[in-house]
């Protein structure tokens, strides 16, 4: 099991890399996408309620994302098969990445402790990343809710 108590990113950090399966089975490195800006945001898990929220909310946003210059990278524990029919099921235009034993979310500060129904529990922490062309932290915003958080990073973007 990863450590709970993974430190948290702050602006100027440099993002940690990451080479993951996507949707396809297909890998997808954080270094082949320098040059790029992401926005990368991690939730516990595909067909759940508030996860399918806030992918939907991510869906409906993303050419004004795509307009800001941000290239969209979503990541959970689900397998690359789960991750298929979630994007195809819910019509997903972004890569969904698939870290099953959360170590890019662990070094992402986004899994470890956090409160589930008043219960401390050790799982993913819903949270988005937004990443320079040259893999450097632009903001970390952890415990995010589902809904209307998409609404706030678009503010963030388009206020910078």
């Amino acid at each position: 099991m990863t450590d709970a108590t993974n430190a948290r990113l702050t602006a100027g950090d440099t993002a940690p890399e990451f080479s993951l399966l996507n949707q396809d089975g297909e890998r997808v490195s954080l270094a082949d996408l320098r040059g790029q800006k992401i926005v990368l945001y991690t939730y516990p898990k595909a067909f759940t309620p508030g996860c399918t929220t806030e992918a939907c909310d991510f869906r409906d946003a993303d050419a004004r994302l795509v307009a800001a210059g941000y290239t969209v990278l979503a990541l959970s524990a689900d397998a690359p098969e789960k991750l298929a029919s979630f994007k195809a099921d819910y019509e997903l235009p972004f890569t969904l990445l698939s870290d099953p034993d959360h170590e890019v979310q662990a070094a992402y500060g986004a899994y470890g402790e956090k409160k589930n129904y008043g219960r401390i529990v050790v799982g993913s922490i819903r949270s988005t990343f937004l990443i320079d062309e040259q893999g450097k932290i632009i903001e970390a915003l952890y415990n995010v809710k589902a809904t209307g958080h998409v609404d706030r990073v678009l503010r963030k973007l388009e206020s910078a």
